[in-house]
């Protein structure tokens, strides 16, 4: 099955917001071993989508409509549909009461237009929305498969993982089973990690190998396809085992894990606490830590120490050490992070000091960063960076640094961690 996601939304064509949507279908659909070959984005114009449905028809089996689903004049997709497969919109009663619930529990009116959210295609089986209000709908006509989603990724993603996947998957049953496990890799970029397991790559069969790169991270996807979810896990498993032997050390976690998730892990498994001063990432590594629940039993506190005088004054580091080293250099970083350890009673202090640019600072060019890690009375260890990226960019992977850089530290001194 080749599938095309045509997703219609004039703010996309506007650069107002991202179409991620369509990057999680595709890594939904890769899953299942459909075939994505086009990505199609068309504004808020009847006259236009239904030309992209027809172009769309020349080269897919399955199309993928994401938008266009709600209530106002604008959201257009699926009476586009209907009127060019010559099927009739019909209320969907289910739908209609839960819509007439909404509004009824919040003390709301209920506007006519928001009616038009019930309607879906005749014939359509609706994918029930337990995250908004207009249902989705999956319809297959002359051999073609068509499914519609709301556009808003909370509602997007929910829908498609839980009610558009499985039915899926039932149309593509054969028999057979189709598994995959992605593997998640920091500190080694693309090139090199292809490199290290071109044989793999080369020799394939199955499972298949698919490498992928996105925001300094590399992850490989493993996908078996046999008769049984068992045989599948073996062949997974032993292909698995292959690549780790060539670049596990680079490998932080598996499938949905994060460098911030399995840094919270490490911690929590081995019931260490941390603490951070932070100076060009202001606070961003410990709100990353802080989106992983249960992660108030080992993130204790930490400080943002902006300018030398903040360094001074928050974290008692001498002027004659900022004078003789300057604020961007290994001195710092490993000043910050002995005395927010201490400051804070923590088992692991870091600190971040940097230039993330546009302009160089402290005589430092862009992108030079110091991460300094203290753990427990040992003398505190630095690292340094030379990054390439814009400012936030930078920020970011510095943070991603820090926790690789923490999670090996740890693992080095015996601590366990989950893959």
């Amino acid at each position: 099955m080749n599938a095309e996601i045509l997703a219609v939304g004039s703010e996309l064509l506007l650069g107002q917001i991202t179409n991620t949507n369509a990057r999680f279908i595709s890594n939904q659909l890769s899953e299942l071993g459909i075939n994505v070959y086009y990505h199609t984005v068309v504004g808020d114009n009847a006259q236009r989508l239904e030309k992209a449905i027809s172009v769309a028809e020349t080269r897919a089996d399955l199309i993928i409509f994401s938008g266009g689903l709600g209530p106002t004049k604008d959201d257009l997709t699926k009476e586009t549909i209907a009127r060019h497969l010559g099927v009739s919109l019909e209320f969907d009663e289910i739908a209609l009461t839960y819509i007439e619930q909404f509004f009824a529990k919040r003390g709301r009116p209920m506007t006519e237009n928001n009616r038009k959210q019930a309607l879906i295609l005749a014939g359509s089986e609706v994918l029930a929305n337990h995250h908004g209000m207009a249902p989705g709908m999956i319809l297959t006509k002359d051999e073609r498969t068509y499914i519609l989603l709301p556009g808003p990724p909370k509602e997007l993603e929910p829908m498609f993982q839980f009610e558009a996947k499985p039915k899926l998957s039932v149309m593509l049953n054969t028999g057979g089973v189709i598994a995959s496990h992605v593997m998640r890799f920091y500190g080694i970029g693309e090139a090199e990690l292809e490199v290290r397991v071109q044989d793999i790559l080369d020799s394939q069969t199955n499972p298949t190998v698919a490498p992928l790169a996105s925001d300094g991270e590399v992850t490989l996807r493993v996908t078996a396809k046999t008769e049984t979810e068992q045989e599948a896990q073996q062949l997974i498993a032993a292909k698995v085992a292959e690549i780790q032997a060539l670049v596990g050390d680079y490998q932080y976690g598996s499938d949905d894990d994060s460098l911030a998730s399995k840094t919270v892990e490490m911690l929590l498994d081995n019931k260490l606490t941390i603490a951070a001063a932070e100076s060009l990432t202001a606070g961003l590594f410990q709100s990353e830590l802080a989106e992983i629940p249960g992660v108030g039993d080992a993130l204790v506190g930490g400080v943002v120490t902006y300018t030398e005088g903040a360094k001074i004054k928050q974290l008692g580091i001498s002027k004659e050490l900022l004078d003789t080293h300057g604020i961007v250099s290994s001195e710092c970083a490993a000043a910050m992070a002995s005395t927010v350890r201490k400051k804070f009673g923590t088992d692991i202090g870091i600190g971040l000091t940097g230039a993330a640019g546009p302009t160089a600072h402290d005589h430092q060019p862009v992108g030079t960063v110091w991460i300094g890690i203290a753990i427990g009375d040992e003398e505190p260890i630095t690292y340094l960076l030379h990054l390439s990226g814009m400012r936030n960019t930078n920020r970011l992977r510095t943070v991603k640094f820090t926790c690789h850089y923490l999670m090996q530290l740890l693992e080095e001194r015996g601590f366990t961690k989950r893959y």
